[in-house]
């Protein structure tokens, strides 16, 4: 009786294929990026090293004077001396204390707070609701109505700050939270990205959803807004940025020390000839919670950029 052939056995190598190495990698992506790009327009080397010497001074250039601010920042309390001052040492954080000690500092960080975080919730919530209606919405006089309310982009903001802080004093909003927030939240830049973003939306989404019993409301809430993450996450880092650093109008409105903003105090501590050390502090202190929020919304922030210029 015929046996059946016995297997022979494969060796390992000839089972996969060896993974090629990063060198090899590296190369074949080099290879693949090179062929899409015409011959013609491939940088010679020396272009190449210019172009990073370029993008090496631009990069010092920009962070330098964050350097300086945070090294002056830690130095006693002495006469600064350049270039000596700006060598990291000898530091000290005496600074901090006595900025984070003061009886005024810590309430101008809380009005900063609560003017930028209750602008940025009530900017996002009025721009989406007026983005929706101007882009899937019909009514009579839509276009003149939304090109009207753009057209305040043309307007310095210096022109129309005293009619606003006229009407402010007559509803008696001088030194009270109300009168510093609620005039920022008209924003006209922050309506046209939502109507722009919204516009890109399949009217398909909104029709399956009035089929099966959803009102406006619901729409909004359910669709609009989860849709709307990237591009809500953007304009809340920028609208915190403008407000967190916002100087004039909390001057104009805040007529009290209790309520200036951090922008306000820091400012006023150059009129008391406060140590340069302790004002640099202060600096640091306002720039941080920037930094926190764009690190925090950085995902968002990328893809509300890449998609509001592509839809846009």
């Amino acid at each position: 009786m015929p046996t059946a052939p016995a297997e022979t056995e494969i060796p390992p190598a000839a089972k996969a294929p060896a993974a090629p190495d990063r060198a090899a990698r590296r190369a074949e992506r080099k290879l693949s990026d090179r062929d899409t790009v015409p011959y013609g327009m491939r940088p010679s080397r020396a272009g190449r090293i210019g172009r990073a010497a370029l993008l090496t001074v631009a990069a010092v250039v920009t962070v330098f004077p964050f350097y300086v601010m945070v090294v002056l920042s830690l130095k006693p309390s002495a006469a600064v001396e350049f270039p000596g001052s700006l060598l990291p040492w000898p530091l000290t954080g005496e600074a901090y204390g006595t900025v984070m000690n003061a009886q005024d500092v810590p309430r101008w960080l809380f009005n900063t707070l609560i003017y930028s975080v209750v602008s940025v919730v009530g900017v996002l919530l009025l721009a989406s609701l007026a983005g929706y209606a101007f882009a899937k919405k019909r009514f009579p006089g839509r276009e003149t109505m939304f090109w009207s309310f753009l057209s305040m982009v043309m307007v310095p903001y210096h022109v129309t700050m005293i009619p606003t802080f006229a009407m402010i004093a007559k509803l008696g909003g001088v030194d009270t939270y109300w009168g510093l927030i609620v005039p920022t939240l008209a924003n006209a830049q922050a309506v046209f990205l939502m109507r722009q973003f919204i516009q890109g939306l399949p009217d398909e989404l909104f029709e399956a959803a009035r089929l099966d019993g959803c009102n406006e409301w619901q729409i909004f809430y359910r669709i609009v807004l989860p849709l709307l993450k990237p591009i809500l996450a953007t304009l809340g880092v920028f609208v915190f940025l403008w407000h967190w650093n916002d100087f004039l109008w909390p001057l104009v409105i805040g007529q009290s020390t209790d309520m200036r903003t951090l922008t306000v105090g820091i400012a006023s501590l150059q009129q008391q000839n406060v140590p340069l050390n302790v004002v640099l502090s202060g600096s640091v202190i306002a720039f941080v919670p920037i930094f926190a929020a764009y690190m925090v919304g950085q995902r968002y922030f990328t893809e509300g950029v890449t998609a509001s210029g592509i839809k846009g």
